[in-house]
């Protein structure tokens, strides 16, 4: 019997346009390469079309996260707990395999593989491997462990451990986003883990929506509520400036500068306003989209069908492009 769970639309939809979105960044990082060689939303060297280029883009892996999560779950309606742990092992450890190979050499086109960077593949990867032990925790404490690290990792930023020591290592792939140089290879621990595995926890536990038998108008109240008290607590949290993000926001010298201010939250590694900030509207959109679609989602919904099989094609073909551009 397969693995694979019954097509949602609106999941392939959604997944679909953050992978568009995601490539648009990446064709802005690789072609702006020599003239915005820095953090796109860095406020003091950026401007507002860089800015929100660059903003839009973490929509992306908070919501491919939470949806394998998802997915996992609606898995779990027709496999056993061992079968579906089997699978999230097994899986998780082809992804971080893959990244540590395939996509490293997509990025770089450096086969003798001198810098790894741990990216969104490795923290999914990661995170499958946890998942697959947390599903055999009873649903409600899969869900306590999930908030719990959603709401409350952000009380560890204070934490850092320099050097290059296994310990320190060990932390930033955890939590701290951090390059190490370890002669060869150089690391960078660009995706700590820890906040992604509570986002996936939660999307495992929200998958329990698409139960064959949840009544859909209730799903899609359910996920609009939850999606529109994620993006107000947002705006309440960040006004107060106090807690879930490690970066503060300021009053700028425009209007437009403000509000780029107000949303610039942290993603490496994801805080708490960053992630209301983007499943919110995420949630929102699985509810407002789940009816018949037209047309026009046909190459969306393709799109987000085989989301991997594009994520290392467009790597590998934007690169080339810029390659051959520098060239010529």
């Amino acid at each position: 019997m397969s693995l694979k769970p019954a097509r949602i639309e609106s999941i392939d939809l959604l997944r679909g346009i953050v992978i568009v979105i995601m490539a648009i960044d990446h064709v802005r990082g690789y072609f702006h390469a020599d003239k915005f060689l820095f953090d796109a939303t860095d406020l003091t060297k950026t401007n507002e079309a860089i800015f929100f280029t660059r903003w839009i883009t973490h929509f992306c892996a908070p919501t491919f996260v939470f949806l394998a999560g998802t997915s996992a779950s609606m898995i779990s309606q027709r496999k056993s707990k061992a079968d579906l742990s089997k699978f999230l092992f097994t899986r998780g450890l082809w992804l971080v395999f893959m990244e540590l190979t395939i996509i490293n050499i997509g990025w770089f086109f450096n086969p003798t593989f001198s810098f790894f960077a741990l990216g969104v593949i490795w923290a999914l990867g990661i995170s499958m491997i946890a998942l697959a032990a947390l599903i055999h925790l009873p649903q409600k404490l899969v869900l306590a462990i999930g908030l719990l690290i959603f709401f409350g990792h952000n009380l560890l930023d204070s934490i850092s451990i320099e050097g290059n020591s296994p310990k320190a290592f060990a932390w930033a792939v955890m939590h701290v986003s951090k390059r190490f140089d370890f002669g060869h290879p150089n690391i960078n621990a660009q995706y700590p883990v820890l906040p992604w595995i509570g986002i996936m926890a939660l999307g495992y536990v929200a998958g329990g929506l698409y139960r064959k038998d949840f009544d859909q108008a209730k799903r899609k109240k359910y996920l609009l509520t939850i999606g529109v008290a994620a993006i107000v607590f947002f705006f309440i949290v960040r006004a107060t400036n106090i807690y879930g993000d490690f970066s503060k926001w300021s009053m700028q010298s425009s209007t437009s500068f403000s509000l780029m201010s107000f949303i610039n939250t942290t993603k490496y590694p994801p805080s708490l306003l960053y992630s209301l900030m983007t499943l919110g509207p995420a949630l929102v959109f699985l509810s407002l989209m789940e009816r018949p679609l037209g047309a026009w989602a046909k190459p969306l919904l393709h799109f987000g069908r085989v989301p991997m099989f594009f994520y290392i094609l467009h790597i590998f073909l934007i690169h080339a492009l810029v390659t051959v551009a520098m060239i010529f």
